[in-house]
């Protein structure tokens, strides 16, 4: 059967439409490959492959590093945004607004080369974590502020209404129903994270791409390399998505129990 009885697709109807569409997908790439006339040899990147994997795991010691740091600034900027204090508020909102309303290339070259230099935090690394860490944060803050604000009033009546403290009021009701809610949005804007950190390579900070930048130049198989590491930024993506998916039909169990 395809469906179970209560009208959702089977494990075996997922797993052979997931496998038909990848199929699909993938044989449309070859064949705009193949019409173009390029022969494709992966077997040039076995040689590389210990500067690969070195560029794969400082691409993701760098995107953690920048998420975790990231969740501070935005939960930090969240609840700036709704203090009552107005210089507080107001600094938060044009924080918000500046980064959201530039590019991150532009935000990466300002940082490192003029706000950077001038506080010498010369390290390409720290510089690289900290740069994303903001441009990341500014989008985290409206995603805890968004569910702040759409936990429903009712709930801390009734957590007053049975005597709850502020303390275990929010661990039990805010907390929960927060993260049941921003959860996709925090496993998205790890994935932008993971997929943005590429363009630290512009300050030669040596994560995938820019590991994959001097390969083409060494092997001069452009398109071979960055087919692999596309893949190998889908592979992390779609991990986070995965991870993602449990998590949020944990909460929402937790929620409904």
């Amino acid at each position: 059967m395809n469906k179970l009885s209560d009208g959702k697709p089977s494990i075996t109807n997922k797993i052979l439409s997931s496998i038909f569409v990848a199929i699909v997908l993938i044989g449309f790439v070859l064949l705009s490959i193949s019409l173009i006339g390029i022969k494709l040899d992966f077997t040039t990147l076995f040689q590389y492959k210990f500067r690969l994997w070195q560029g794969f795991l400082m691409t993701i010691l760098i995107s953690l590093g920048s998420f975790v740091i990231s969740l501070f600034f935005g939960l930090i900027t969240a609840l700036g945004q709704r203090s009552k204090v107005l210089v507080v508020s107001y600094l938060c909102k044009i924080y918000v607004q500046i980064i959201r309303g530039t590019p991150l290339l532009v935000q990466i070259y300002l940082f490192y080369y003029i706000i950077g230099t001038a506080w010498g935090v010369n390290n390409r690394y720290i510089s690289g974590i900290l740069i994303l860490s903001l441009f990341e944060g500014a989008y985290i803050s409206e995603i805890i502020r968004g569910g702040f604000e759409s936990i429903d009033r009712q709930k801390y009546e009734i957590a007053k209404s049975i005597c709850l403290t502020s303390t275990k009021t929010f661990k039990y009701v805010t907390l929960p129903i927060l993260l049941a809610r921003i959860l996709p949005s925090l496993a998205g804007q790890f994935a932008s994270i993971i997929k943005d950190s590429s363009l630290l390579s512009v300050i030669a900070v040596i994560e995938l791409t820019q590991t994959t930048q001097e390969i083409s130049a060494d092997n001069f198989r452009m398109f071979e390399n960055y087919i692999f590491i596309g893949a190998l930024y889908f592979l992390l993506t779609f991990t986070v998505s995965l991870i993602s998916k449990r998590l949020e039909k944990r909460y929402n169990h937790e929620l409904r129990a």
